[in-house]
Protein backbone atom coordinates (compact mmCIF):
# COMPACT_ATOMS: atom_id res chain seq x y z
CA UNK A 1 0.00 0.00 0.00
CA UNK A 2 1.42 3.43 -0.96
CA UNK A 3 1.39 6.35 1.47
CA UNK A 4 -1.62 8.05 -0.09
CA UNK A 5 -3.76 4.92 0.15
CA UNK A 6 -2.48 4.25 3.68
CA UNK A 7 -3.54 7.70 4.84
CA UNK A 8 -6.98 7.44 3.21
CA UNK A 9 -7.45 4.01 4.82
CA UNK A 10 -7.35 5.68 8.26
CA UNK A 11 -10.81 7.11 7.57
CA UNK A 12 -13.40 4.36 7.31
CA UNK A 13 -16.92 5.22 6.23
CA UNK A 14 -19.31 4.45 3.38
CA UNK A 15 -18.80 7.81 1.65
CA UNK A 16 -15.10 7.41 0.79
CA UNK A 17 -13.99 5.64 -2.38
CA UNK A 18 -15.41 7.54 -5.35
CA UNK A 19 -14.41 10.76 -7.11
CA UNK A 20 -16.70 12.53 -4.65
CA UNK A 21 -18.75 11.71 -1.56
CA UNK A 22 -22.36 10.84 -2.42
CA UNK A 23 -24.78 11.90 0.32
CA UNK A 24 -28.40 11.64 -0.75
CA UNK A 25 -28.53 13.25 -4.19
CA UNK A 26 -25.58 15.57 -3.45
CA UNK A 27 -21.93 14.96 -4.36
CA UNK A 28 -19.12 16.70 -2.47
CA UNK A 29 -15.61 16.70 -3.93
CA UNK A 30 -12.35 18.51 -3.23
CA UNK A 31 -8.94 18.65 -4.93
CA UNK A 32 -5.73 20.58 -4.39
CA UNK A 33 -3.71 22.43 -7.04
CA UNK A 34 -0.38 23.50 -5.55
CA UNK A 35 2.53 25.47 -6.94
CA UNK A 36 5.68 23.37 -7.48
CA UNK A 37 3.59 20.20 -7.07
CA UNK A 38 1.01 20.48 -9.86
CA UNK A 39 2.37 23.51 -11.74
CA UNK A 40 5.05 26.16 -11.93
CA UNK A 41 4.08 29.79 -12.43
CA UNK A 42 6.49 30.14 -15.34
CA UNK A 43 4.48 27.51 -17.22
CA UNK A 44 1.06 29.17 -17.03
CA UNK A 45 -0.60 32.55 -16.64
CA UNK A 46 -2.58 33.25 -13.46
CA UNK A 47 -5.76 32.95 -15.53
CA UNK A 48 -4.71 29.51 -16.80
CA UNK A 49 -3.75 28.36 -13.30
CA UNK A 50 -7.17 29.27 -11.91
CA UNK A 51 -9.00 27.83 -14.92
CA UNK A 52 -7.21 24.49 -14.64
CA UNK A 53 -7.68 24.33 -10.87
CA UNK A 54 -11.43 24.83 -11.32
CA UNK A 55 -11.68 22.42 -14.26
CA UNK A 56 -9.94 19.50 -12.55
CA UNK A 57 -12.29 19.90 -9.59
CA UNK A 58 -15.38 20.02 -11.78
CA UNK A 59 -14.07 16.86 -13.47
CA UNK A 60 -14.85 14.86 -10.31
CA UNK A 61 -18.51 15.92 -10.50
CA UNK A 62 -18.74 15.08 -14.21
CA UNK A 63 -17.15 11.67 -13.52
CA UNK A 64 -20.02 10.85 -11.15
CA UNK A 65 -22.69 12.02 -13.62
CA UNK A 66 -23.42 14.97 -11.33
CA UNK A 67 -24.24 18.56 -12.21
CA UNK A 68 -21.81 20.91 -10.46
CA UNK A 69 -23.66 23.74 -8.70
CA UNK A 70 -21.47 25.52 -6.15
CA UNK A 71 -17.77 26.04 -5.41
CA UNK A 72 -15.83 27.01 -2.30
CA UNK A 73 -12.30 28.35 -2.88
CA UNK A 74 -9.29 28.05 -0.64
CA UNK A 75 -6.43 30.21 -1.93
CA UNK A 76 -3.04 30.64 -0.24
CA UNK A 77 -1.15 33.31 -2.16
CA UNK A 78 2.22 35.04 -1.93
CA UNK A 79 2.12 38.52 -0.43
CA UNK A 80 4.10 39.66 -3.47
CA UNK A 81 1.10 39.13 -5.77
CA UNK A 82 -0.16 42.35 -7.34
CA UNK A 83 -3.80 43.41 -7.57
CA UNK A 84 -3.64 42.87 -11.33
CA UNK A 85 -2.46 39.28 -10.81
CA UNK A 86 -5.23 38.72 -8.25
CA UNK A 87 -7.83 40.01 -10.72
CA UNK A 88 -6.44 37.67 -13.39
CA UNK A 89 -6.63 34.73 -10.98
CA UNK A 90 -10.20 35.62 -10.00
CA UNK A 91 -11.23 35.90 -13.67
CA UNK A 92 -9.90 32.40 -14.35
CA UNK A 93 -12.01 31.01 -11.50
CA UNK A 94 -15.13 32.97 -12.47
CA UNK A 95 -15.05 32.29 -16.21
CA UNK A 96 -14.48 28.56 -15.81
CA UNK A 97 -17.13 28.25 -13.11
CA UNK A 98 -19.64 30.11 -15.31
CA UNK A 99 -18.87 27.81 -18.25
CA UNK A 100 -20.19 24.86 -16.24
CA UNK A 101 -22.99 26.71 -14.45
CA UNK A 102 -21.15 26.81 -11.12
CA UNK A 103 -21.59 29.63 -8.58
CA UNK A 104 -18.63 30.51 -6.34
CA UNK A 105 -20.25 30.96 -2.92
CA UNK A 106 -17.27 31.54 -0.59
CA UNK A 107 -14.08 30.10 0.81
CA UNK A 108 -10.92 31.38 2.47
CA UNK A 109 -7.72 33.22 1.56
CA UNK A 110 -4.39 33.32 3.37
CA UNK A 111 -0.88 34.66 2.80
CA UNK A 112 1.73 32.09 1.85
CA UNK A 113 5.18 31.76 0.29
CA UNK A 114 3.66 30.25 -2.88
CA UNK A 115 0.32 29.86 -4.68
CA UNK A 116 -1.73 26.93 -3.38
CA UNK A 117 -5.37 26.33 -4.33
CA UNK A 118 -8.04 23.98 -3.01
CA UNK A 119 -11.60 23.88 -4.30
CA UNK A 120 -14.70 22.15 -2.98
CA UNK A 121 -17.44 21.42 -5.53
CA UNK A 122 -21.03 20.69 -4.50
CA UNK A 123 -23.04 18.85 -7.16
CA UNK A 124 -26.42 17.23 -7.70
CA UNK A 125 -27.22 13.93 -9.39
CA UNK A 126 -30.30 11.81 -10.06
CA UNK A 127 -28.28 8.86 -11.33
CA UNK A 128 -24.80 8.73 -9.75
CA UNK A 129 -21.99 6.92 -11.56
CA UNK A 130 -19.73 5.17 -9.06
CA UNK A 131 -16.58 3.08 -9.18
CA UNK A 132 -18.42 -0.02 -7.97
CA UNK A 133 -20.64 -1.79 -10.49
CA UNK A 134 -18.14 -3.62 -12.69
CA UNK A 135 -19.01 -7.29 -13.23
CA UNK A 136 -17.08 -10.21 -14.69
CA UNK A 137 -17.05 -9.99 -18.49
CA UNK A 138 -17.88 -6.28 -18.72
CA UNK A 139 -15.88 -4.18 -21.18
CA UNK A 140 -13.65 -1.34 -19.98
CA UNK A 141 -12.99 1.74 -22.10
CA UNK A 142 -11.74 5.32 -21.96
CA UNK A 143 -12.58 8.50 -23.84
CA UNK A 144 -10.23 10.55 -25.98
CA UNK A 145 -6.49 10.04 -26.32
CA UNK A 146 -4.05 9.26 -23.50
CA UNK A 147 -0.39 10.15 -23.13
CA UNK A 148 -0.31 13.77 -24.25
CA UNK A 149 -0.42 15.27 -20.77
CA UNK A 150 2.76 13.49 -19.65
CA UNK A 151 4.44 14.33 -22.95
CA UNK A 152 3.68 18.03 -22.53
CA UNK A 153 4.78 17.96 -18.90
CA UNK A 154 8.14 16.51 -19.97
CA UNK A 155 8.47 19.32 -22.52
CA UNK A 156 7.81 21.93 -19.83
CA UNK A 157 10.27 20.40 -17.36
CA UNK A 158 12.89 20.44 -20.13
CA UNK A 159 12.30 24.21 -20.50
CA UNK A 160 10.26 23.80 -23.66
CA UNK A 161 7.05 25.58 -24.64
CA UNK A 162 3.55 24.23 -25.13
CA UNK A 163 0.58 25.61 -27.08
CA UNK A 164 -2.09 27.56 -25.18
CA UNK A 165 -4.58 24.86 -26.22
CA UNK A 166 -2.30 22.09 -24.95
CA UNK A 167 -4.08 19.33 -23.03
CA UNK A 168 -1.88 20.11 -20.03
CA UNK A 169 -3.44 23.58 -19.83
CA UNK A 170 -6.74 23.39 -21.70
CA UNK A 171 -8.63 20.34 -20.37
CA UNK A 172 -11.70 19.06 -22.20
CA UNK A 173 -14.26 17.38 -19.96
CA UNK A 174 -16.73 14.79 -21.28
CA UNK A 175 -19.93 15.96 -19.57
CA UNK A 176 -22.15 15.53 -22.64
CA UNK A 177 -20.99 11.95 -23.22
CA UNK A 178 -21.36 10.93 -19.55
CA UNK A 179 -24.84 12.42 -19.33
CA UNK A 180 -26.16 10.88 -22.56
CA UNK A 181 -24.46 7.50 -22.02
CA UNK A 182 -25.36 7.19 -18.32
CA UNK A 183 -28.00 4.51 -18.95
CA UNK A 184 -25.28 2.20 -20.31
CA UNK A 185 -22.42 3.02 -17.92
CA UNK A 186 -22.08 0.56 -15.03
CA UNK A 187 -19.09 2.20 -13.33
CA UNK A 188 -16.79 5.11 -14.02
CA UNK A 189 -14.22 7.64 -12.86
CA UNK A 190 -11.96 10.27 -14.36
CA UNK A 191 -8.35 9.49 -15.28
CA UNK A 192 -6.37 11.80 -13.02
CA UNK A 193 -3.56 9.50 -11.82
CA UNK A 194 -3.03 7.61 -15.09
CA UNK A 195 -4.88 4.75 -16.77
CA UNK A 196 -2.98 1.97 -14.99
CA UNK A 197 -3.32 3.59 -11.55
CA UNK A 198 -7.00 4.29 -12.02
CA UNK A 199 -7.64 0.78 -13.30
CA UNK A 200 -6.20 -0.35 -9.97
CA UNK A 201 -8.88 1.69 -8.21
CA UNK A 202 -11.59 0.01 -10.30
CA UNK A 203 -9.99 -3.35 -9.61
CA UNK A 204 -9.95 -2.76 -5.85
CA UNK A 205 -13.52 -1.44 -5.81
CA UNK A 206 -14.89 -4.46 -7.67
CA UNK A 207 -12.52 -7.33 -6.85
CA UNK A 208 -11.70 -7.97 -10.50
CA UNK A 209 -8.75 -7.79 -12.86
CA UNK A 210 -8.53 -7.27 -16.61
CA UNK A 211 -7.67 -9.05 -19.84
CA UNK A 212 -6.22 -6.40 -22.13
CA UNK A 213 -6.91 -6.38 -25.86
CA UNK A 214 -3.55 -4.87 -26.73
CA UNK A 215 -0.31 -3.85 -25.07
CA UNK A 216 -0.42 -0.28 -23.74
CA UNK A 217 2.94 1.53 -23.50
CA UNK A 218 3.88 2.58 -19.98
CA UNK A 219 4.31 6.20 -21.09
CA UNK A 220 0.62 6.17 -22.07
CA UNK A 221 -0.74 4.08 -19.19
CA UNK A 222 1.09 6.13 -16.55
CA UNK A 223 0.23 9.56 -17.98
CA UNK A 224 -1.63 11.42 -15.23
CA UNK A 225 -3.86 14.50 -15.37
CA UNK A 226 -5.59 13.35 -18.54
CA UNK A 227 -9.11 13.90 -17.16
CA UNK A 228 -10.63 11.56 -19.69
CA UNK A 229 -13.36 9.16 -18.55
CA UNK A 230 -12.64 5.53 -17.62
CA UNK A 231 -15.77 3.38 -17.56
CA UNK A 232 -17.16 -0.14 -17.64
CA UNK A 233 -20.22 -1.42 -19.48
CA UNK A 234 -22.05 -4.59 -20.50
CA UNK A 235 -20.81 -5.86 -23.87
CA UNK A 236 -24.45 -6.13 -24.99
CA UNK A 237 -24.56 -2.31 -24.92
CA UNK A 238 -21.44 -1.85 -27.04
CA UNK A 239 -23.16 -0.68 -30.24
CA UNK A 240 -25.55 1.63 -28.39
CA UNK A 241 -22.65 3.18 -26.47
CA UNK A 242 -20.63 3.67 -29.64
CA UNK A 243 -23.62 5.47 -31.21
CA UNK A 244 -23.82 7.84 -28.25
CA UNK A 245 -20.08 8.48 -28.44
CA UNK A 246 -20.36 9.31 -32.13
CA UNK A 247 -23.26 11.71 -31.52
CA UNK A 248 -21.19 13.44 -28.80
CA UNK A 249 -18.07 13.47 -31.00
CA UNK A 250 -16.25 11.62 -28.25
CA UNK A 251 -13.78 8.95 -29.36
CA UNK A 252 -13.75 5.88 -27.11
CA UNK A 253 -11.20 3.08 -26.90
CA UNK A 254 -12.20 -0.33 -25.52
CA UNK A 255 -9.07 -1.42 -23.73
CA UNK A 256 -9.92 -4.54 -21.73
CA UNK A 257 -12.50 -7.00 -20.43
CA UNK A 258 -12.94 -7.54 -16.71
CA UNK A 259 -11.90 -10.95 -15.42
CA UNK A 260 -11.54 -12.87 -12.17
CA UNK A 261 -7.81 -12.32 -11.78
CA UNK A 262 -5.31 -10.14 -9.97
CA UNK A 263 -4.40 -6.77 -11.42
CA UNK A 264 -1.05 -5.08 -10.74
CA UNK A 265 -0.51 -1.39 -11.34
CA UNK A 266 2.63 -0.79 -13.45
CA UNK A 267 3.05 2.89 -12.44
CA UNK A 268 4.97 4.32 -9.50
CA UNK A 269 2.97 6.23 -6.87
CA UNK A 270 3.54 9.92 -7.49
CA UNK A 271 1.55 11.77 -4.82
CA UNK A 272 4.32 11.41 -2.20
Amino acid sequence: MNLENYFISQFKNAHIGDDGALIGSSVYSKDAFFEDVHFKKKWMSYYQIAAKAMTVNISDAIAMNAKPKYALLGVAMPKSMTMREMRELASGFEDTAAKYGVEIIGGDTIGNIKLDITITIISQTDKPLRRQGLKHGYLVAYTGELGRSAKELRRLTNLGKIHKNSKFVNIKLREKFVSRASRYLKCGMDISDGLFSDLKKLSSANGLGFNFYKRIPKRVGCSGEEYEMLFGFDKRDKKALQRVAKLCRTPITIVAQSARKHYKNRCKAHHF
